[in-house]
């Protein structure tokens, strides 16, 4: 059977710093999965590696049976294979709408772009509210929307999230958390990262722990931890008294 994304062995660093040592993870066709750990060990520079932002020293990654290691991000978001990145990467001074058209920019997420874009605004309707607005001037929980809008515009086979709900309010956290699961009913496969693993696992199949570059355990819904063994998976053993 062929995996939609097989990442093996990967070895990837910033400078002469290593971040990533030998990392693994796999998703099935018709799977989603979680990404959790502590700050600082790898998630994101793994997300980075995958979608070309950063090129990996060793190891391969394959996305639908094709080895895309290596490949200039346009070419992996023309196969599908879609970012959208921790923090405010958007251009301030555009307006929502035109955010949300230029998104569709590669070839295969052209085709189709005006529903995709009434899919988004349906989705997040503060955005379709709000689409003559500057994105500079939206609220930190709107901007995310916006970034997420944006990625679906890409027309995703896969999806990634690096924290989507970081920094949120918690009635943000409880919107933008309900639209995310909305995207995963509608079949989109999701690489998600996130510290909140009951979030996480609502909406995925799987989790992996990453811890110093590695992974370091694998979790389904069928040995979940409690809260308890959540403490000790993030701080030791001292967590839990």
């Amino acid at each position: 059977m062929t995996r939609l994304l097989d990442v093996r062995d990967i070895e990837a660093g910033y400078g002469g710093m290593r971040v990533l040592h030998g990392l693994s993870i796999h998703i099935d066709d018709g799977e989603s999965i979680g990404l959790f750990g502590p700050n600082g060990h790898g998630k994101s520079t793994l997300l980075k590696a995958i979608s070309g932002l950063m090129r990996p020293s060793s190891g391969t990654i394959a996305f639908d049976g094709t080895d895309i290691t290596g490949r200039r991000p346009p070419a992996i978001v023309e196969a599908g294979l879609i970012h959208a990145p921790q923090g405010n990467t958007l251009f301030g001074d555009m307006r929502i709408a035109e955010t949300l058209e230029l998104a569709a920019f590669s070839r295969r997420a052209g085709a189709g772009a005006a529903k995709r874009l009434e899919e988004v605004y349906a989705l997040f309707p503060r955005l379709a509210e709000r689409r003559s607005q500057l994105a500079k001037t939206l609220s930190g929980g709107e901007r995310q929307m916006l970034s997420i809008g944006c990625a679906l515009m890409c027309a995703p086979r896969l999806l990634m999230l690096d924290e989507p709900t970081l920094g949120l309010s918690p009635r943000l956290k409880e919107e933008l958390a309900a639209a995310i699961a909305e995207i995963c009913r509608r079949g989109v496969p999701l690489v998600v990262v996130e510290q909140d693993i009951e979030f996480l696992l609502s909406l995925t199949s799987r989790l992996y722990l990453v811890e110093h570059g590695t992974v370091v355990r694998e979790i389904d819904r069928d040995n979940a931890p409690d809260h308890a063994e959540v403490m000790r998976l993030y701080f030791g053993e001292e967590g839990t008294h």
